[in-house]
């Protein structure tokens, strides 16, 4: 059993696995940029919203 252990871990790790692997990291890289580029578009698009919404506001006539 020891022998047969020591062949299951000790083996070279298969090169289609490894490529996967690496493909799939880079898959995830690339997400997690888009991730932190749509959440800072979408901070300065609410930014622009509400300084717009701000900005309507002031424009409406006051009730006297």
């Amino acid at each position: 059993m020891a022998k047969a252990l020591y062949g299951h871990v000790g083996s070279a790790p298969d090169r289609r696995l490894v490529d996967e692997v690496t493909q799939l990291r880079a898959k995830v890289r690339a997400l997690e940029f888009e991730v932190v580029r749509l959440r800072a578009e979408n901070d300065r698009l609410a930014a622009a919203v509400s300084e717009t919404d701000h900005l309507v506001r002031l424009a409406e006539p006051a009730m006297a």
